[in-house]
């Protein structure tokens, strides 16, 4: 028997304006995640990836469709419940980074469980923060950190609560070629040995391959979709 998938998107349309400006960024996407895949998003400028994952996400809302996460439809959530499921069960990852500046590396990292009013769970804390070699660098605020460190920072952050799933925005559009191959081994490691399942949209071939499934979009539509490696 099959598992049933981590995120369910069935179906879902998304367009943007109205009369003859309107756009179409989804048209009926329909896209099944297990647990523990590495997924890329691939496609060229306006094909529909960055809206794909913030619907899929609960970033954006579906004019059609739903989307559900482990059992949860998304699409169906009241505007509170969507927030907290979004605080405590999904990991983001921005190219942007989305550092709060007044604060260190540490209280940036556990912002997330801050908000939540929890605790962070010192072993993972520990943990996390030693795969991604910033022990050295919690006290420093972003200003006083580099393009790389700080993106680790914002890797660490969307880890902290343990989610089900991160969603990552081209997180290696703003790093340099060293620091971008850096960060993404490190993505694969979390597969690999955390079998944390992770959405990530790239316009970069390189970045793409190391994914254990290739999706393309292409005017809001799937193209293709090849499995490169198969989920134990």
């Amino acid at each position: 028997m099959t598992p049933s998938p981590l995120l369910h998107i069935h179906a879902v349309e998304k367009t943007y304006g109205t009369g003859a400006g309107a756009v179409r960024a989804l048209d009926r996407v329909s896209l099944d995640v297990p647990r523990g895949q590495f997924l890329a998003i691939m496609g060229p400028s306006g094909s529909g990836k960055s809206t794909l994952l913030q619907c899929a996400a609960g970033l954006d809302t579906v004019d059609a469709g739903r989307v559900v996460l482990d059992g949860d439809e998304l699409t169906a959530m009241s505007d509170d419940k969507l927030t907290i499921t979004r605080r405590d069960r999904i990991g983001f990852i921005f190219q942007a980074f989305n550092l709060i500046p007044t604060l260190t590396a540490r209280d940036n990292i556990v912002l997330p469980l801050k908000m939540a009013k929890r605790l962070a769970d010192p072993d993972w804390f520990d943990h996390i923060v030693a795969i991604l070699g910033l022990q050295d660098r919690l006290t420093h605020k972003p200003t006083e950190l580099s393009g790389g460190q700080q993106q680790r920072v914002a890797v660490a952050r969307a880890l902290i609560t343990q989610p089900d799933i991160i969603f990552a925005d081209e997180p290696t559009g703003a790093l340099d070629q060293a620091t971008s191959a850096s960060l993404i081994r490190f993505l694969r490691h979390l597969t690999d040995e955390l079998n944390q399942t992770l959405v990530l949209v790239t316009h970069d071939a390189a970045v793409a391959e190391w994914a254990d499934r290739i999706v393309e979009l292409r005017d809001g539509s799937i193209a293709n979709d090849t499995v490169v490696r198969p989920v134990n």
